[in-house]
């Protein structure tokens, strides 16, 4: 009965370690599935939010843009992979792409740290503008890749 449980238990682990490997090796995403804006704002929408609130949208903004312009001569929207691009999925190139996405959480990290620290003394009518102008930014990055 022991040998049983341990050759069922060892039968296991080799399967989930075989899973594991899989799964790490796997095509990733070069743009994170995280980065699209849910709503797009008008002005009068924006100007009717609390500051808190566009604060909120601002940070939100510069995290989608700043994970998505590195990578618009590959693509605009998440789905996109290494395989996909016919770029090799080797160890060399995901370990690349893992120290760049590692980078940029480091970036965004940094930034929405300062954000919060030094954007609220912003004047609220600029932080609208602002938004307004990442949204266009946005929605010109989609277009973009319907022409390509």
């Amino acid at each position: 009965m022991k040998m049983k449980i341990i050759i069922f238990s060892f039968g296991f682990f080799m399967m989930a370690s075989i899973g594991f490997a899989q799964k790490k090796n796997e095509a990733k995403s070069i743009i994170s599935e995280k980065v699209a804006i849910k709503k797009y704002h008008n002005k009068e929408e924006l100007e009717s939010m609390q500051k808190g609130q566009l604060l909120g949208l601002y940070i939100e903004r510069i995290e989608s843009l700043v994970k998505t312009l590195p990578y618009i001569a590959f693509a605009t929207k998440p789905g996109v992979t290494m395989t996909t691009l016919g770029i090799p999925n080797d160890n060399d190139n995901r370990k690349v792409l893992d120290n760049q996405f590692e980078a940029t959480d480091d970036y965004i990290k940094a930034t929405t740290e300062f954000q919060n620290k030094i954007l609220p003394y912003s004047d609220t009518s600029k932080l609208v503008s602002a938004i307004l102008f990442y949204e266009e930014i946005m929605r010109s990055l989609h277009e973009y890749s319907e022409f390509h």
